[in-house]
């Protein structure tokens, strides 16, 4: 592993979108029991149906402390008759479990050349100490994968960002120019930090979060893309809630924004489930949350009358792959959801030493 210093963008690399092939998704193994007021045991179920899932496409990389949690793990992979031979553990001690935030964020060149942005992270603006473990994930990853590394300098999530693989990038005002990330940072240099170290054209920003997004208010749990052209948003319809205002002021934002190439962004909306809560606290549960694998789109469900109605408007977008739903109630008590725990590494060349290998 080389940290190079030169900008991923001068170097021909962009962020591919979800729906660019895998090689594998990542994840780091849930421990932290402060995570899941109420107890960790109910969150295995849905865990390990994900993991099922995204086994039948892709490998699977985990992230655990030791020994003792790989085989912790992988008795519970026995149990539940996963495919174990496609699930490979890395022991890189983690502080939770939120894979899309803390772990790497990988680049692609035009040629298959791959590199790791390692982006710092500090548990959305300090809310959740200690974070060391987790800030060090993208650099333990890209030594055991024998890529690069680029250290931007500048705190961010993976859940904070989407990519349209043709140049543009959707974000959040409300998080990445939030003080506790990056104090005194101008929207300007932060545009000029995603567009140098994510090889991208252009920044589309949204404002608000929804009600019970302690992250501030991530893109993922908002709108997504779907196609280089077309993203869904989610809007709520019950005038009352908290979200109503907020939801449709996004919309109305992403009707005027237009791509690199000046046309007008094709929008499509979700719903919302009804309001969930734990213990009075409102939880952040969305569709947008779901997760791109290479042949399936694995959707959050609720137990909602819109669950259906969401897998709907969702396999009509994704017509050559499976729409899966599986339910995050649980999960949803950590205050994420699929996508949160999820981080995809695109397939590419994998860098190891001086020589080259292209992956299968």
């Amino acid at each position: 592993m080389i940290e190079i210093k030169t900008p991923p963008i001068g170097l021909g690399y962009s962020f591919p979108p979800e729906w660019h092939r895998h090689r594998s998704t990542w994840l780091s193994w849930p421990h932290n029991i402060e995570t899941w007021p109420g107890g960790i045991e109910p969150i295995f179920d849905s865990y390990l149906r994900l993991i099922k899932e995204l086994t039948k496409w892709e490998m699977v990389c985990i992230n655990v402390c030791d020994q003792s949690m790989e085989l912790a793990a992988l008795t519970r992979l026995k149990n539940q008759r996963i495919d174990h031979s496609r699930v490979k553990f890395y022991h890189h001690a983690t502080n939770d479990a939120w894979c899309r935030d803390h772990g790497p964020c990988f680049l692609v060149s035009a040629q298959g050349n791959k590199i790791v942005v390692d982006w710092d992270y500090n548990a959305w603006g300090g809310k959740y100490p200690p974070y060391n473990l987790d800030n060090a994930i993208p650099g333990k990853v890209a030594s055991a994968l024998g890529l690069d590394l680029i250290k931007p300098g500048v705190v961010l999530e993976g859940g904070s960002i989407d990519s349209n693989g043709q140049g543009t990038v959707l974000t959040t005002s409300s998080c990445l120019l939030n003080p506790n990330r990056n104090p005194g940072m101008s929207r300007e240099k932060m545009e000029l930090k995603l567009k140098d170290n994510l090889g991208v054209d252009q920044v589309l920003w949204l404002s608000h979060g929804i009600e019970g997004d302690d992250t501030g208010g991530h893109i993922d749990t908002l709108a997504r893309f779907v196609s280089p052209n077309t993203l869904v948003t989610v809007v709520e319809e019950d005038p009352l809630d908290a979200n109503f205002h907020p939801l449709q002021e996004n919309l109305a934002a992403l009707k005027k924004m237009k791509l690199v190439s000046g046309k007008p962004l094709e929008i499509l909306t979700l719903p919302m489930p009804r309001p969930q809560y734990h213990w009075k606290q409102r939880l952040p549960a969305s569709y947008a949350n779901f997760y791109i694998c290479n042949g399936a789109v694995l959707v959050p469900t609720y137990g909602d009358s819109n669950d259906k109605v969401a897998m709907t408007i969702l396999g009509k977008i994704f017509k050559n792959r499976q729409v899966v739903g599986i339910d995050s109630l649980e999960i949803l008590r950590g205050l994420g959801s699929f996508h949160c725990l999820c981080q995809q590494e695109p397939v590419g060349t994998v860098e190891q030493g001086n020589s080259r290998t292209r992956e299968q």
